[in-house]
Parts: structure tokens; C-alpha cells; sequence
């Protein structure tokens, strides 16, 4: 079967299994609205978001790109504008929403084409995927060759959040290759960049909106997230998760 042959007969299934439930839901959402967070996440085929987090119809407004980029406010003009700012006003500030995630992953592709370029990003030239991963994508790199020059080549690294800063320490056990290294520094950037912008500020400071850094290991299929009390991305799991919920602010 050819690949929009199988997505057309996915409709006729969805018709025949899934419709009448779905519309059922659509009705609860509608008349009590009740939206979890706004994900910014990678469009890497395999990372399904909504289905690895369990998601149910409502739950989260969703944002995906190459690289899971959220643009820094400096880039934001008339000219430069994108989609990502205007999801965290929808959601966050029109919406009221409490939480936003930023996810990454491993063995991830757009990250792989940065770390290729990581030589390259100030050159104003290349390809619609180039660019994008260059001009929204420059930041994480130069973390992460402060990284390198960092002792034992861990951290920490600081990132600026409204209110504090955020100290990190990348693959301290030393498990992971150094795409995957560059793929979390770059959530954490990607976190740095959401909370950039002024319309959040006075949610962020009064603890209203919480930024949290999600990672997923695509190897194992484990998720990670980052803790600000650890300084460091922990595996999320019954040992760990009411850390986690408490340092994500508890929303």
C-alpha cells in the first residue's frame, strides 16, 4: 500500500472505531476546558509526544519542529517571526496554561546536522533546515563548547530563567555520545528561550508558569527530565517522580 494509501485508510478506521468516542470528547473539552501544557517537541517520526506522555484529548497544545527550537525574543520581529512565541501567548497568557515543555531526544537528526555545522552557524547561507538550525540552533552550541571547555567536561553550565539561574551537569556518568550531549544542553537552551519573553515574566517569577526540560532516550525508551534541585537530568520513575512533580512547581 502506498504511504497516503495507508493514511486514507486510517481515516476509514478512525471512522468506523474511534469517531463516535472522539466526538464525545471533544464535547467534554469544549465545555470544560482543561489544558495541561505547551509542548514544544521534535518532529523526528518516532517521537509520538502525545502517545509517550499518555495524553488524552485536551491535554496539551503542541508545537513541533526540527530540533524542538523555541527563538529567543531578540529574534522576534515583523520579519522574523514563528509560530513558537505565538503558541506560548495562546497558550500560556490567553489560556492561562501552567506548565510548558521542552522535549529532546537522542539519536535525534536536526541535532545531528547542528553538531555537523557546529563550526558553521555564523554563516548566513544554506538550506531552509540549515538556516533554521543555525540561526535558532547557535546558542546551544556555544553552550555546549562551553561544555567541553568545562572541567571534567560535565558543567556546569548556567542558564538565565526569571528570577534565578539554573546550574546543569551534563551525562556525569558519561553514557552518552556527543550529538546526545549537544541534544540536552540543548533543551535546556531551548527552556532558556521560551522564558525569555517579557509577556511571561510575572507568571514565571510568580510561580504561575513553570518550564520544565524533558529528554527521551530512544535506545531504552526512558524518559528524563531535567531537576533544578539536582542540577542534572534524572530518569523519571517511582523513585524519582514526586522529586520531580515537587521541582516542576507542582502544577
Amino acid at each position: 500500500m502506498s504511504g497516503i494509501g495507508k493514511l486514507l485508510r486510517g481515516c476509514l478506521e478512525f471512522n468506523a472505531l474511534k469517531k463516535p468516542k472522539l466526538l464525545e470528547q471533544f464535547k467534554a473539552v469544549k465545555e470544560h476546558p482543561a489544558p495541561k501544557a505547551v509542548t514544544f517537541s521534535c518532529m523526528d517520526n518516532r517521537i509520538i509526544i502525545t502517545k509517550l506522555l499518555q495524553c488524552d484529548v485536551g491535554d496539551m497544545y503542541l508545537v513541533r519542529n526540527a530540533g524542538n527550537l523555541v527563538p529567543h525574543c531578540e529574534t522576534l520581529s515583523y520579519d522574523a517571526v514563528s509560530t513558537e512565541p505565538g503558541a506560548l501567548e495562546l497558550g500560556c497568557v490567553m489560556n492561562e496554561i501552567p506548565n510548558v515543555l521542552v522535549c529532546g531526544h537522542s539519536d535525534c537528526k536536526a541535532m545531528n546536522a547542528l553538531y555537523g555545522m557546529r563550526d558553521q552557524t555564523q554563516i548566513k547561507e544554506g538550506t531552509p533546515l540549515t538556516l533554521w538550525l543555525k540561526k535558532h540552533g547557535h546558542s546551544s552550541v556555544k553552550r555546549y563548547n562551553e561544555l567541553l571547555n568545562s572541567p571534567d567536561g560535565i558543567g556546569p553550565l548556567e542558564f538565565k530563567i526569571p528570577g534565578k539561574t539554573l546550574r546543569a551537569y551534563i551525562d556525569p556518568d558519561k553514557k552518552l555520545s556527543e550529538v546526545d550531549k549537544l541534544s540536552q544542553v540543548n533543551v535546556l537552551q531551548q527552556v532558556e528561550n521560551a522564558c525569555s519573553y517579557d509577556m511571561l515574566k510575572d507568571k514565571l517569577q510568580s510561580g504561575q508558569v513553570n518550564v520544565t526540560a524533558l529528554w527521551f532516550n530512544i535506545q531504552t525508551a526512558d524518559f528524563f527530565m531535567f531537576s533544578k534541585e539536582k542540577e542534572r537530568f534524572l530518569e523519571v520513575n517511582e523513585s524519582t517522580i514526586d522529586h520531580l512533580v515537587s521541582d516542576a512547581g507542582g502544577h
